[in-house]
């Protein structure tokens, strides 16, 4: 499946120190007009759908990025981005730069490896329980290869993708890491992992992917 998508990297004076989510909420008060900016209706109830609009910082660069119909809002908000007011400190804007492109997306005849570059959020309130009882590190291994591959899954139904063959995961290595989620307290996890699936870099798998949370970038194909 080919999916459209463009990303727009900042690059600021000084670099960028604060979180994706803090990128966020500047785009989006600043931006109010558009809802898949925050992911939220006028309400304030939540677009359950996997976010066109995502947010990274990445080696003192920002990242956003617009997938379908989230590029036409990153073309129109572009312009008046030149400064970034987050956590009362001021980022001249020094660059920016617009990559469009097409990205492939789906099953793939070979195992592509890929990085966490971000702590990805794995665990809801149940499986949080079941993990930290499971006691051992391959019982441990075996949940979270479950819970990737709910999150494939669901990556793709968020498309209109239809998965018609099993997802294999064919190794996992993780690193547990203590994480905090507006104020709370939460466990993420940092490592590497292959899989029969092609995911576009950048993108996020888990929780709360549009504040930067489980940002992947592919090592190899085999």
């Amino acid at each position: 499946m080919i999916i459209q998508q463009i990303i727009l990297r900042l690059k600021t004076e000084p670099p960028l120190a604060e979180h994706g989510n803090t990128l966020r909420g500047y785009i989006a008060n600043q931006f109010p007009q558009y809802d898949i900016l925050h992911n939220h209706r006028e309400d304030g109830s939540l677009l359950y759908f996997y976010p066109r609009i995502q947010y990274r910082t990445i080696n003192g660069e920002g990242y956003i990025i617009g997938i379908e119909e989230g590029i036409t809002i990153i073309r129109e908000i572009e312009p008046a981005i030149d400064k970034l007011n987050l956590k009362d400190k001021s980022y001249s804007v020094l660059q920016k730069h617009l990559i469009s492109e097409n990205v492939n997306f789906g099953l793939s005849d070979t195992n592509i490896t890929y990085r966490f570059i971000k702590p990805w959020l794995a665990l809801n309130e149940q499986n949080y329980h079941e993990y930290m009882k499971s006691g051992n590190q391959k019982k441990k291994e075996t949940i979270l290869i479950n819970i990737l591959k709910g999150n494939l899954l669901s990556l793709a139904k968020s498309f209109g993708y239809i998965v018609d063959k099993q997802i294999e995961v064919t190794s996992l290595t993780f690193e547990e890491r203590d994480c905090f989620l507006k104020g709370t307290p939460m466990l993420g996890f940092l490592g590497t992992f292959s899989v029969n699936f092609e995911i576009p870099d950048y993108w996020g798998i888990g929780k709360s992917v549009s504040r930067g949370f489980g940002t992947i970038k592919k090592l190899r194909s085999s």
